[in-house]
């Protein structure tokens, strides 16, 4: 779950290819996470406009965000959002939970997964994260033959809904006192769903 800016790419910037690790569009580069991203993650990370929103604090060091990057960011499908002009910054990040990462689908279930995204503050509106998730969605049901891609935000995530909206993700259902561990509390999540079938329709529009 992630707060997402609420720009919309256009459809011809979502055709992507991958090489080697690497996610590419018209204007992003998705790359795995290095040890040298710590500082400008931290530089995104440390806005209390970002994590809190998506369940998780905001970064108090770059030393916390170098320790994210080894043992959060370290996944198969984990990525950061670069721009093509400076593909050495990190802006944002995007993901794929796979099979026994997530718990809106079960465990077990190598059909399905769950994307999560978020970039920095000064990138909103610029449509990237709609642009990031449309070639992440294309990898994951051409490249992986996934099924099914979730989504998900928190009540009250209204840019995050929003975005969610626009690259095409539909309720599914919502649930009620979900915890936040991170945050020591908990929330209402809206969980959202993209099948296979769906996501072909989108490309033939």
């Amino acid at each position: 779950m992630g707060v997402a800016d609420e720009g919309n790419a256009p459809p011809t910037l979502c055709l992507g290819v991958m090489t080697k690790q690497q996610l590419t569009t018209q204007r992003l580069i998705l790359r795995p996470w290095r040890d040298s991203d710590a500082a400008a993650l931290y530089e995104y990370a440390k806005n209390p406009n970002i994590g809190p929103a998506a369940g998780w604090p905001a970064h108090q060091s770059v030393e916390e965000s170098l320790d994210v990057i080894r043992n959060v960011f370290n996944g198969p499908e984990d990525y950061a959002i670069t721009l093509a002009e400076d593909p050495d910054t990190a802006i944002g990040a995007i993901s794929l939970k796979l099979a026994g990462g997530s718990d809106l689908f079960p465990a077990n279930d190598t059909t399905q997964a769950e994307m999560g995204f978020w970039i920095g503050e000064p990138f909103w509106g610029n449509g990237y994260v709609p642009e990031a998730a449309c070639e992440l969605l294309r990898h994951g049901f051409e490249d992986l033959d996934l099924a099914a891609t979730w989504c998900a935000y928190y009540e009250g995530n209204v840019k995050s809904a929003r975005a969610q909206q626009k690259i095409g993700f539909e309720p599914v259902h919502v649930i009620p006192d979900t915890p936040v561990p991170l945050l020591h509390e908990t929330r209402t999540t809206h969980a959202n769903r993209m099948m296979r079938a769906r996501w072909q329709e989108l490309q033939a529009c």
